[in-house]
């Protein structure tokens, strides 16, 4: 039996995370179900397989979680930096040709 810790829903390192754990459980879950399929009764091997099925559900589950997680923030990230764009289009402007002449010099140095 294995201990879980509970991380944060909704963050990107919490869902990292739980879906690591969930990886490893499954993977776990998967070894063993190789090592005992030998020696297992039909009974066994469909509880193992059942309980191998659940897990790599709650993985599926946790990796949507963790794609919805990065989605939003590279959404929200986005979207502040064309609201950004759109009300400073001058010093975004020179920030561009600044960050330009400096990439320039560099390049043509070597």
């Amino acid at each position: 039996m294995t201990i879980e810790t509970i991380t944060p829903q909704g963050t990107v390192e919490g869902s990292k995370q739980a879906l690591v754990n969930d990886l490893k459980r499954v993977v776990g879950d998967a070894e063993d179900l190789l090592n005992n399929v030998a020696g297992a009764t039909a009974d066994e091997f469909t509880l193992a397989r059942s309980k191998l099925e659940a897990r790599l559900e709650q993985a599926k589950s946790r990796l949507l979680d963790a794609r919805t997680a990065v989605s939003d923030g590279a959404r929200c990230t986005v979207d502040a930096t064309d609201r950004y764009v759109r009300e400073n289009p001058w010093t975004v402007l020179g920030i561009a040709a600044a960050a330009g002449i400096v990439i320039g010099a560099i390049v043509s140095r070597r």
